[in-house]
């Protein structure tokens, strides 16, 4: 049974546990990267790149879920959390509030 949130303040610490292994960690930072790359691929170069915006994204942080978390991605149970932790995570990364 799946827990309910009623705010994503209350999602984040769930998302996070839920992304407790480093390795995982690291293939939902790259993606999240490739995915700021295929959007600016696709503004300058092709709009044909805004296609692996979802593809690098989402396919590397499943296969961060499958290979090293081995649990099921939150995207299934909760995407717009999902994708709000996704980049709240990316960026605390950056400023050095989460590890990788």
């Amino acid at each position: 049974m799946q827990p309910s949130f009623s705010s994503f303040r209350e999602f984040y610490p769930y998302y996070l546990a839920e992304h407790a292994d480093l390795r995982c960690r690291r293939m939902h930072f790259a993606g999240s990267w490739l995915v700021i790359a295929a959007l600016l691929a696709g503004i300058f170069v092709s709009p044909w790149w805004f296609l692996a915006m979802p593809l690098a994204g989402y396919g590397f942080a499943w296969v961060g879920h499958l290979v090293f978390e081995k649990n099921r991605p939150a995207t299934f149970s909760y995407p717009a959390y999902s994708l709000a932790g996704d980049w709240v995570m990316f960026f605390d990364i950056l400023r050095g509030k989460v590890r990788i």
